[in-house]
């Protein structure tokens, strides 16, 4: 969009994908584009070579946030489901047994329980509670003697509830089980350190709060597993070898990169790195306060996951006695240019711990450049419609 229709819609849909860009990102595409567009890997010529730097630099920033000593540790992706199917696919087997919480996103449920149906997976949920807590002791009493696995999102992208990862890591790392995190709501947001919380895999987005443009994401794989890898194919090296190469990061990234939104993600991440996490994060916590006290004073609001003053993220979402989600998001778009996320979200699980499997919610998701007007708008703008339904 361009800058009058930025001045005109408030997005409050970065749970979905982060909007606007900061401008280097938009910038470091179009140069992508335009000046060095080849296939990274792919040949010695000087455009090759510039794009295969590119994608190096973004490696070893990612690596820089995340904690992570070798940058070729990490595999692109086109975004978090293929991550997430990645790790899951290329570590389970037959008769395994994975524990994972009931907060879980679609990209987590669903192949689990593909497994469990064509492999013979075991699948142990546990349950949270309404506002997507965990119980770590009952973690402890899941654990079975094949459990190969735990799965855990950082932050629920319909609660905005904070798991302890960095526990979680050290109970399964106690008991030699790897640990997965599923990172799209925490990414760029949450301090993350891989070896200090003992994160064997993280899935992560690049369209999110790492800022960058959608069809990137990315897989941590600790230098201790040896992942199988989901696709196989041309890498630029080894060519002469009939298998896929051993090596990393060629060994999970068969065909084309995505070189122009990976260099525009380079930036997102560039960016994060001058801000620092803790400074988004603080942001963006202080807005979602206001947000829910806002929210919290409107007749028939009730608001799902942690109650106002804990830890979260910038995720609200709420119901309204007598107002379905989808009609509200309606109207708050096309009656205020407010752009936000209804229905299920992806995940039934959470919304079944909720207690709104039957009704869906409205998701308000902040994100850094949010400003307080915004803020103050869309609670005057919820305001305006609960008032239209109690007359």
């Amino acid at each position: 969009m361009d800058e009058n229709n930025r001045r005109r819609v408030i997005y409050m849909d970065h749970a979905a994908t982060s909007w606007p860009k900061p401008e280097q990102v938009l910038h470091a595409m179009q140069e992508a584009l335009t000046s060095y567009g080849a296939n990274p890997g792919r040949g010695s010529h000087t455009m090759a070579v510039q794009a295969s730097r590119v994608i190096f630099q973004t490696r070893r920033n990612l690596a820089k946030l995340f904690g992570i000593r070798n940058p070729n540790d990490i595999a692109f992706t086109m975004n978090t489901t293929m991550a997430l199917n990645m790790a899951i696919k290329g570590v389970l087997h037959s008769g395994d047994h994975v524990i994972v919480t009931s907060i879980e996103h679609n990209s987590v449920r669903r192949p689990l329980e593909y497994l469990k149906k064509h492999h013979g997976i075991e699948v142990t949920y546990l349950q949270s509670t309404t506002d997507g807590q965990l119980d770590v002791s009952e973690l402890e009493r899941s654990f079975q003697p094949h459990t190969k696995l735990v799965i855990c999102s950082h932050s629920s992208n319909l609660l905005g509830t904070i798991l302890p990862i960095a526990q979680i890591g050290k109970i399964t790392h106690a008991r030699d089980v790897l640990f997965l995190v599923d990172a799209a709501q925490s990414a760029g947001i949450l301090p993350i350190d891989v070896e200090a919380m003992n994160i064997d895999l993280l899935a992560f987005p690049g369209h999110k709060g790492l800022l960058g443009p959608q069809g990137t994401g990315g897989l941590y794989i600790s230098p201790e597993i040896d992942l199988e890898p989901l696709l196989q194919g041309g890498t630029g090296s080894r060519s002469e070898d009939i298998e896929q190469p051993s090596v990393r990061p060629d060994r999970y990234e068969a065909g084309t990169p995505n070189t122009v939104g990976i260099a525009g993600l380079n930036e997102g991440v560039k960016f994060i790195l001058a801000e620092s996490v803790d400074k988004i994060h603080t942001k963006e916590w202080t807005l979602t306060q206001r947000l829910m006290k806002g929210l919290e004073s409107i007749p028939s609001i009730q608001l799902l996951g942690p109650a106002c003053g804990e830890p979260r993220t910038g995720i609200v979402s709420f119901i309204a006695e007598g107002v379905d989600a989808s009609e509200m998001a309606f109207r708050l778009d096309r009656e205020y240019q407010i752009a936000v996320r209804s229905g299920m979200h992806c995940t039934p699980l959470a919304h079944e711990t909720a207690g709104t499997l039957g009704s869906g919610a409205v998701r308000v998701s902040i994100g850094y450049f949010t400003t307080e007007e915004e803020i103050e708008a869309v609670i005057t703008a919820v305001q305006a419609i609960i008032a239209d339904y109690l007359r």
